[in-house]
């Protein structure tokens, strides 16, 4: 199976997405083909052995459609949003050109049909001179008409292969409107009331609103994908590359991993590495969402397009070209604005069908409305408007547009959401299952107190930290970084250590001292018991650290029980205040450890969850996850580890917070820049608030064409004698589309 993204070129509406989906799908060993109108991106899976991409293309192309592969590098991104710049251009210069030739035409045509005549000069008068009224009509129309060339280019192209589009309706009713016209002025001379039968301005004007509202459409369309432009330009087109201690400035894509990259205050860093010398503080904001800068000193990775603040430092080369933090958040988006959501189905659906059902309801309005006894100007109006109010870019529009302001929202809160399925689903789940370490803990143990009636706090660390210093245990990390921390960590004290798998340490210091740190198996090992008298503080005090979450680490001295190291994963800060908007939200909140039960109901307890799944090995996640689905729950599943990996891909939606492993954040569907579970609620927040816009966005569109059409046809006409002008058609159907984007554009300015 192969997996390719394609640029489409000539679509218009929905109807011409819904056309390249389903020449593409009637392909032999196509599994799946899905074409975003906003985009112009066809996302398609394929057998190769039964179908070749020369065969795709060519079945696009015979539909009507330009198809070219989507090379995504950054210059073939810049090219193209060149490319669009010009498009834009050029759309306002044919409007403006358009509208110059619309707008007299218009006074000519309409002026003596208002309370106040508009005053006209004698020699084009339509009582006194019929026919220089109707050609001076004609002549006014004609550039129109050219400058709108595209819709009857298109429009014709896409209906001779079948497969009309908005184009379509378009061209054919202007055609109808002024061929019938043109007729009519060459009758005049023999017949001079045929002036009255004159549709020129309609053909003018429905062209000039129907390009206006393209315009306008193209316009704001461009705002839906700013974030991925913000994101693009990120990325500082140089760097200083030293060379034997010498600066040299080079293209920034140039640069190879293990390059030496020097980077200046107020500079921003070419692309992902490692601080080899030098510090700074760096703001990392458009990426992680994180608004306070960071530091970094030695040995801390630096993310490409980050803003370097004050200090000045030297980065190694570690990631270029597309394996940079920047260009993978770039992929992601792109390929999350490119997949349909589910809610999108129907409208597709609808919009397949649209077309060819408006052209027929058009046809049978005007074939009744010539029963009935009206004239064929009354028909041709009838036939113009319903075909020029219809509007498949609206059905079009509504969902895509609506999927690239939220996943552009989400990515500058850094929250990156990889499909518009993962977007509307997470708006369904009602569970969310979050793991314990590093979610809602800190994932680092540190030492929370440390008990002794002999020596002091800082004596006891520091005899404890010099036995660890030779064991890799995450506990013993902790001891000996708390020594560090309070500068008593002596080093090379060790003369003899021995690991005790599944208990602690022995070491034997170079003052004599036998000193064991460990657990309560390490106890049981030495034969001390808690249970002996002279113990007993020992042992209220191990319960009572137990009951708060904390691990009791034992120190013996010299086979003596001498005092009790507390360490614990400390709760992020903001982790019950997560919690507690998730259950606002109407969420069950479940948490997944490994720890032992007392703890795990410690951690629950303060950090608000409503149930704990605890003692759960790490093949057993995703059971547990399972579970909850066949009690009928849509789970979220929060995780950063390897071993949540199975349960991410188990959970309705996965995500992973984003500085954990790479395997988890392959296997989410989500990925959470920060490490702070408030952007989980902002996450499912965000996917509700978006889901409403789009469903806004389809009802519009479908009450909108319900209503529209039956009017345009007439259906008004015999109850209060209203009658719908082609002009007003053609205004309200590029309003419809304007307004279907504008609203997908309300959510840029969403507070999450």
């Amino acid at each position: 199976m192969k997996e390719e993204i394609y640029k489409i070129e000539g679509m218009s509406c929905a109807a011409c997405s819904s056309a390249v989906e389903r020449v593409t799908r009637r392909l032999p060993g196509v599994i799946k083909s899905d074409v975003n109108l906003t985009t112009g991106r066809m996302d398609i899976v394929y057998d190769e052995a039964q179908v070749l991409p020369e065969t795709i293309m060519a079945k696009v192309e015979k539909a009507g459609f330009g198809i070219s592969l989507a090379i995504e590098s950054k210059k073939e991104r810049q090219k193209e949003e060149k490319e669009k710049e010009e498009s834009l251009k050029e759309a306002k210069h044919r409007l403006t050109w358009a509208i110059l030739f619309a707008v007299p035409l218009l006074y000519l045509a309409m002026g003596h049909m208002l309370p106040f005549e508009l005053p006209l000069p004698k020699i084009i008068q339509m009582e006194i001179h019929p026919l220089r009224f109707a050609v001076l009509q004609l002549i006014l129309t004609l550039p129109v008409l050219y400058f709108g060339r595209n819709f009857y280019i298109k429009g014709f192209h896409t209906l001779i292969r079948k497969n009309p589009n908005m184009d379509s309706l378009v061209a054919i009713g202007t055609s109808a409107a002024f061929l019938y016209s043109l007729v009519m002025t060459i009758m005049i001379p023999s017949d001079p009331h045929k002036v009255h039968s004159l549709y020129y301005e309609s053909a003018a004007v429905v062209v000039t609103l129907v390009m206006l509202g393209k315009y306008l459409e193209k316009r704001s369309k461009g705002k839906t994908s700013e974030a991925i432009k913000k994101l693009m330009e990120l990325a500082p087109d140089t760097a200083i590359l030293l060379v034997d201690g010498e600066e040299r400035e080079v293209p920034s894509e140039t640069l190879r991993i293990g390059d030496i990259v020097r980077v200046k205050a107020g500079m921003k860093v070419p692309v992902d590495g490692i601080i080899a010398s030098g510090s700074s503080s760096v703001d990392e904001s458009m990426l992680t969402g994180e608004s306070i800068p960071v530091e970094k000193t030695v040995g801390s990775e630096v993310i490409g397009g980050s803003l370097n603040f004050e200090g000045m430092f030297q980065m190694e080369v570690t990631r270029t070209g597309n394996e940079t933090t920047l260009s993978k958040i770039v992929k992601l988006m792109e390929e999350a604005q490119g997949k349909k959501a589910p809610i999108s189905k129907v409208a597709d659906q609808v919009a397949g069908y649209f077309v060819p059902a408006v052209m027929g309801i058009a046809l049978v309005a005007a074939f009744i409305w010539l029963l009935t006894g009206h004239g064929i100007a009354f028909a041709i109006n009838i036939f113009v408007s319903v075909l020029v109010i219809a509007c498949p870019c609206a059905l079009g529009l509504a969902t895509p547009t609506a999927i690239m302001v939220g996943t552009g929202l989400a990515a500058s809160h850094g929250i990156l959401i990889k499909s518009g399925e993962a977007l509307e689903l997470t708006h369904k789940v009602d569970a969310v299952v979050l793991d314990k370490t590093g979610t809602i803990t800190e994932g680092k143990p540190r030492v929370m107190e440390i008990i002794s009636e002999t020596y002091s706090q800082t004596e006891l660390i520091q005899i404890a930290a010099a036995a660890e210093t030779g064991s890799e245990h995450p506990l013993a990390l902790a001891i000996v970084r708390e020594a560090q921390e309070r500068n008593v960590l002596e080093q090379n004290l060790v003369e003899e250590f021995k690991n005790l798998s599944g208990m602690g340490a022995c070491a034997t210091l170079t003052t004599g001292q036998e000193v064991q740190v460990g657990n309560r198996k390490l106890l049981d090992h030495l034969g001390i018991s808690l249970e002996q008298t002279k113990q007993d503080f020992f042992a209220g005090e191990a319960q009572k650290l137990a009951a708060k979450g904390q691990t009791p680490m034992f120190v013996v001295i010299e086979r003596k029980l001498e005092g009790i190291i507390s360490v614990a994963d400390a709760m992020k800060e903001s982790s019950q205040k997560a919690v507690d908007s998730l259950k606002q939200l109407g969420l069950k909140v479940y948490m997944l450890t490994g720890d032992n039960r007392l703890t795990a109901e410690y951690i629950g307890q303060q950090a608000h969850v409503d149930e704990v799944i605890a003692e759960v090995l790490p093949e057993e996640k995703a059971a547990a996850v399972e579970t909850l689905q066949k009690q009928g729950k849509k789970v979220m599943m929060v995780g950063d580890g390897i071993n949540d990996a199975p349960a991410l891909v188990q959970a309705d939606i996965g995500m992973a917070i984003g500085n954990g492993s790479d395997i988890a954040i392959d296997s989410a569907d989500i990925v959470l820049m920060r490490s702070d579970l408030m952007d989980v609620y902002k996450a499912v927040h965000l996917s509700k608030l978006t889901i409403r816009n789009i469903k806004q966005n389809l009802f519009w569109a479908f009450f909108y064409n319900s209503i529209g059409i039956p009017v345009a046809a007439g259906l008004l006409y015999p109850i209060n004698s209203t009658l719908l002008s082609p002009m007003i058609g053609g205004f309200a159907m590029s309003l419809s589309s304007v307004f279907v984007v504008g609203n997908a554009l309300r959510l840029r300015r969403a507070k999450l």
